[in-house]
């Protein structure tokens, strides 16, 4: 039997998800204050530890990557650089690990899967209709759920999808509101037009679809590698594990999540800030702060990869490092 089924068995699974282990905090600052360091000195390493704490216990070396792909009806409208078929072309090029990501996976140690749903059947386009049904909605969540890995220390989901950038912003305008000029940006790169083509697109949606209760805004307006990701996402968060949150589509994903429940991001870290124009205000809407600011915009997970490696150093340093009193440092 699926964990759910319906998109009111998900609200119910919402009201019952797991909080941090306040004790298991409380014993990482503890341990913390005896490391041969200055208190504070490693800054927000510090924090990150003990985040990590509240749901693994300071583990971060079973990394497990997962890119969702997924194709989008409103590509139709023009919005986007390149053609749909990208999407097909670059989940061949993860695969044969020729990707960007492939490499920042290597660096950090990482498990990667990829998981292309439905690639040959794109959503509807959300100008004309809803993007997809109630039931195309809980399959591609469900595809999240399944793959994520019972034993990975730190998930991280990543997605490709020609147009997706198009899909956050109107996600993020249904659910925070402001205007689509504030949410669309330049996503693979188009021109004016474009740009105007995409914001246009995002109020058509809006305009269509009135319904903000956020599992009805990702069926009308979303897609399935979004919905695939807030399945992993919660998936993670029944299991404990923490997540590494990419770019403005990952947060995208979160923040139907984020919307459902109150804490219901709590065991997510946003591993950067892109340069994607939404994501500023997307971070904020949601109580992030990122840990990198690279000025990156590739998605597929590639900034959360990068931010991988200091959540390691971070549990490194924890684990790692002596008390003053098993390296004989006074105190002073």
């Amino acid at each position: 039997m699926p964990p759910f089924q319906t998109f009111n068995d998900l609200r119910a699974l919402m009201t019952a998800l797991p909080s941090t282990d306040a004790d298991a905090i409380s014993r990482a600052r503890v341990r913390d204050a005896v490391l041969t360091k200055p208190p504070g000195a490693l800054g927000r390493l510090e924090e990150v530890a003990f985040w990590l704490a509240g749901w693994n216990g300071v583990a971060a070396s079973r990394v497990q990557m997962v890119i969702f792909a997924g194709n989008h009806g409103v590509v139709a409208q023009g919005v986007s650089a390149f053609p749909a078929e990208v999407t097909v072309q670059m989940v061949a090029n993860f695969r044969a690990g020729g990707a960007a990501v492939n490499q920042l996976a290597r660096v950090v140690g990482a498990q990667m899967m990829v998981c292309a749903i439905d690639l040959d059947r794109p959503t509807a386009d959300f100008t004309q209709g809803p993007a997809m049904t109630e039931a195309e909605v809980i399959a591609a969540m469900l595809v999240g759920w399944d793959a994520v890995d019972p034993e990975a220390d730190l998930v991280v989901p990543g997605e490709m999808g020609i147009g997706n950038t198009t899909v956050a912003a109107a996600i993020a305008c249904a659910l925070f509101g402001a205007t689509p000029g504030d949410w669309v940006g330049r996503g693979t790169g188009v021109d004016d037009a474009g740009l105007a083509r995409k914001q246009s697109a995002v109020a058509a949606g809006l305009a269509l679809h009135p319904s903000r209760e956020p599992f009805e805004v990702l069926r009308c307006l979303g897609g399935r590698e979004i919905a695939a990701m807030a399945g992993a996402m919660l998936r993670a968060r029944t299991l404990r594990i923490p997540v590494v949150l990419d770019g403005f589509i990952a947060c995208a994903a979160a923040a139907v999540l984020a919307a459902s429940a109150p804490g219901a991001l709590d065991h997510c870290i946003a591993g950067h800030v892109s340069a994607e124009a939404g994501h500023p205000r997307m971070l904020a809407a949601l109580g992030l702060q990122p840990l990198l600011s690279l000025g990156l915009r590739l998605g597929e997970g590639s900034g959360a990869a990068l931010a991988v490696s200091v959540i390691q150093a971070a549990a490194a340093c924890h684990t790692g490092m002596a008390s003053f009193g098993e390296a004989g440092v006074s105190e002073g």
